[in-house]
């Protein structure tokens, strides 16, 4: 560029006297006015659209910061500018300034998610991998602050630029934050909604910190590994079913697969099945006129060889997140220690028990830990 451009350069950029930005772009967050060494003449007009904010920066410190509207650049609308310079008594000269227009509007759609995977430690499942990802909106809020905490002198800043440091904030927040929650694994994905807003309000004030206000914070799935998935699911429907009316289900549809193969050991098997219950069956048909014959031909029995009634199935009570559960039967109880729903610690109680204690002390109830294997025999 010869001398003369120079001239020419230096006269043009003189003689504009509008300082206005007009952003053709969605990802611009703050942008520097260029002028020629940044030079702006005295009452020069300043055009502040909505949705930004001009802020003026006097050799590396904060001056005065506009709202949208049209303004006269003097000493009058520049306190701050005014006090920097030690103008007392005005200016007519250019002065020198940064002008920074920055966005205001607010910034949606923008994604997160968890880039590894988060460990947490369930009470029946032990230590499950969730991942997470959703969205979320910003807006910044205090131009000033935002300009000289992150912005610096970079004169186009994209919101490109402050999401990578955003989504590590978000990620390393909601880490944070599910694990104090200590929810069960399953309400994790049933439960987003308040999830997203307690991460919320745990991350505004560090947002806030530099200027900026998380606006929305939505979690849009929490994901977990498939096998852990089907175990949560079996264990769901274990919980909800009858124990008996399931095992008598399906004793009966083991029956019917056993009949449908006839030619096999399984319809022999079925065959002698259903000898036994003919004969079962006449069995009751004949017992009355045998009955019958035998008063005639017996005196009466004495009561005293009447056998007595069969005992009572012992039921049991357990206690689970501090409330009182059941009562249940062994082969019940049984189940619920494999689905992980009790272990050897949780406290029952049967009749004739002074007090609640822990399974693992319950005579009949240590078959469920193992370790009743015989030793083997001397030789």
């Amino acid at each position: 560029m010869g001398i003369f451009d120079k001239i020419k350069e230096k006269l043009s950029h003189e003689f504009i006297d509008i300082i206005e930005w007009l952003d053709y772009t969605d990802d611009t967050i703050c942008h520097r006015f260029e002028r020629y060494q940044n030079e702006i003449k005295n009452n020069a007009k300043l055009i502040v659209r909505e949705g930004q904010t001009a802020v003026f920066i006097n050799e590396g410190q904060l001056a005065d910061v506009f709202e949208p509207g049209t303004y006269t650049l003097n000493t009058k609308n520049l306190p701050i500018l005014t006090t920097l310079k030690g103008w007392k008594y005005g200016f007519d000269s250019p002065f020198k300034a940064e002008v920074y227009f920055v966005n205001t509007h607010l910034f949606t759609d923008e994604k997160w998610g968890t880039k590894n995977p988060i460990t947490l430690n369930d009470d029946r499942f032990g230590l499950v991998e969730i991942r997470a990802f959703g969205t979320y909106a910003f807006r910044v809020n205090d131009p000033g602050k935002f300009i000289v905490d992150i912005v610096g002198t970079d004169n186009n800043f994209t919101n490109f630029e402050i999401n990578e440091h955003l989504k590590s904030l978000i990620a390393t927040r909601f880490t944070d934050t599910v694990g104090e929650a200590n929810l069960p694994i399953e309400l994790y994905a049933a439960n987003t909604t308040e999830l997203s807003e307690t991460c919320k309000e745990v991350m505004e004030p560090e947002f806030n910190s530099v200027g900026i206000g998380l606006e929305k914070f939505f979690i849009e799935n929490v994901s977990m590994p498939e096998d852990l998935k089907k175990e949560i699911f079996e264990y769901s429907r274990i919980d909800k079913l009858d124990l008996d009316k399931l095992t008598k289900f399906k004793t009966a549809k083991a029956i019917e697969a056993a009949a449908a193969n006839e030619g096999g050991t399984a319809g022999a098997g079925m065959g002698m099945g259903m000898g036994f219950v003919l004969a079962q069956q006449m069995g009751g048909m004949m017992a009355p006129q045998m009955g019958g014959q035998q008063q005639m031909q017996q005196p009466q029995q004495q009561a005293g060889s009447i056998p007595p009634p069969m005992p009572q199935a012992v039921q049991y009570f357990y206690a689970t997140n501090g409330q009182q559960n059941g009562p249940v039967g062994f082969e019940q109880l049984r189940a619920l220690f494999a689905s992980r729903t009790v272990n050897k610690d949780t406290l029952v109680w049967k009749q004739g028990m002074q007090n609640w204690v822990a399974l693992q002390e319950v005579e009949e109830l240590k078959a469920f830990l193992g370790g009743n294997t015989p030793p083997p025999i001397p030789e």
